[in-house]
């Protein structure tokens, strides 16, 4: 079909990979910061074009018949009537607005009113939160603000040389706490509880629509948020679920319907292929692991694999809860971590580091429990993050789980996925592919790891880490959670 490129907007850089229509083979790449500070809550977003034109330099796009523009999730662009911004952009990493998230789930009737409306409970990062911080705390430019996109959708407009039509995509829609992934609709009336007055809203694009033409001829895809884009660059499919191992965790399946969560665990999100995207977050992952290898000694996680190795499966009875900064998976907002089972023969390094390794994956564990117990099928585990190179996580991670394990080659996942989604538009325009099938790029190289004999052993260690759970915070999980 051509050559197309994917555009990965992230928080502090830009990186775009070139590829094959056909095959996703990768032919060139392009990478540069953003020129903002790295803890910024609020950017000009004329920042993200420079970082693109950056990265683009030197022919980068030479011969490329296609963009998809991906980036980073739950900013905020507000414009006025004209289309100008109104003030800087609101970040994702933003937290101003928890306060204002509480005020919108009363304002609604509570938890449960919010996860039928919208598959999500107002949480500080998302836009919903945002528009009514901004009401409460800058009123003169809540005012004025008249229409809303988030990062990737400014983008997409700004590439596609401001028309008129502005546009998005379900994904994206899905994370703005004014969208249902269930129905797939707006909820303006959720705008309108939350900055005062209606909005203008982008069009919600399916899949393998294209945004439009710039005016040098290049097609731009519909665009999505990062975690859409990494799910479709990784190949994901129903039965599979991407377990992230950042210093806070995340788990996310392919799943055929939108989940309604009135415990607000789920955030119910959309896909970039027309499925769904049930998420359960933890707050406490890779930074147990940091903590405890501070804590003996050690000089990084490399270090704290090699002693947790040296133990055993329960590691002597001794069960860490990494509950470090409270959780969210179960709700512990105000919690500590819990180290339990200190024997005379448990009082040993490399029992305290398997049992961190252990009991960040339990707590991931039950964060996909979560799930399953709402019927979404994981039979395969995508493992993300530099921790999931870990000897000691791989070792004991398809056991804890229950599952396949599947650790993939380190590669801009989420460029991928959106350079993926501009050949499926490419294809769709030339008539090589529909709107229901998306081109059958090549799988994520990577190494596989099964459960086999030690799935006992593994069931055996989450029923060691559940019962100490359970003992320490009665009631944690809600009946059916």
């Amino acid at each position: 079909m051509g050559i197309v490129a994917g555009l990965d907007s992230s928080s502090g850089f830009t990186r775009i990979v070139v590829c094959d229509a056909d095959t996703g083979a990768v032919l060139r790449q392009g990478y540069a910061p953003h020129p903002v500070e790295a803890k910024a809550v609020e950017v000009d977003p004329q920042a993200w074009l420079l970082s693109l034109g950056e990265a683009a330099s030197g022919g980068l796009l030479e011969g490329v018949e296609a963009i998809g523009v991906c980036a980073q999730a739950h900013g905020l662009v507000p414009l006025d009537s004209a289309g100008a911004l109104v003030r800087p952009a609101l970040l994702g990493n933003d937290k101003r607005a928890q306060a204002a998230a509480a005020d919108l789930v009363d304002g609604l009737g509570g938890r449960q009113a919010w996860a039928e409306a919208v598959g999500s409970v107002p949480q500080a990062a998302q836009p919903v939160a945002k528009l009514r911080w901004l009401a409460r705390t800058e009123p003169e430019a809540a005012q004025r603000t008249a229409a809303l996109l988030q990062p990737h959708d400014w983008l997409v407009w700004q590439l596609l040389g401001r028309p008129a039509r502005r546009t998005t995509d379900r994904g994206g829609a899905s994370g703005t706490g004014y969208w249902s992934a269930a129905t797939g609709a707006y909820r303006p009336d959720l705008v309108e509880l939350a900055i005062g007055h209606p909005c203008a809203l982008p069009e919600v694009l399916g899949p393998a629509e294209a945004a439009g033409m710039t005016p040098e001829g290049l097609l731009i895809s519909a665009g999505t948020g990062e975690t859409m884009a990494a799910a479709f660059g990784l190949g994901v499919g129903a039965g599979d679920a991407v377990v992230s191992l950042g210093a806070s965790g995340s788990v996310t399946a392919v799943h055929h319907e939108a989940l309604a969560d009135p415990s607000g665990m789920i955030t119910s999100l959309a896909d970039a292929t027309g499925m769904h995207l049930p998420v359960v977050h933890t707050l406490n992952a890779v930074r147990a692991l940091r903590g405890t290898a501070e804590l003996l000694g050690l000089d990084g996680l490399e270090e704290l694999s090699a002693l947790a190795l040296k133990s055993t499966p329960g590691a002597s009875g001794l069960v860490l809860l990494p509950y470090l900064e409270g959780e969210k998976t179960p709700q512990l907002p105000h919690t500590a971590g819990t180290l339990s089972g200190l024997r005379r023969e448990s009082m040993k390094p490399e029992h305290l580091a398997r049992a961190a390794v252990e009991g960040m994956l339990c707590s991931l564990a039950d964060a996909m429990d979560v799930l399953r117990g709402r019927g979404v099928e994981v039979r395969r585990v995508f493992l993300l993050g530099a921790a999931a190179e870990l000897p000691a996580v791989q070792a004991a991670a398809p056991a804890i789980f229950g599952a396949q394990v599947v650790v993939p080659q380190p590669a801009d996942y989420a460029a991928l996925g959106a350079a993926r989604q501009a050949a499926w538009a490419l294809g769709v325009s030339q008539g090589a592919l529909t709107p229901q099938s998306p081109p059958a790029w090549q799988g994520a190289a990577a190494q596989v790891f099964e459960p086999g004999e030690e799935l006992a052993v593994g069931q055996a260690v989450r029923q060691q880490y559940g019962a100490t759970r359970d003992q320490i915070h009665p009631g944690a999980f809600p009946a059916g959670a």
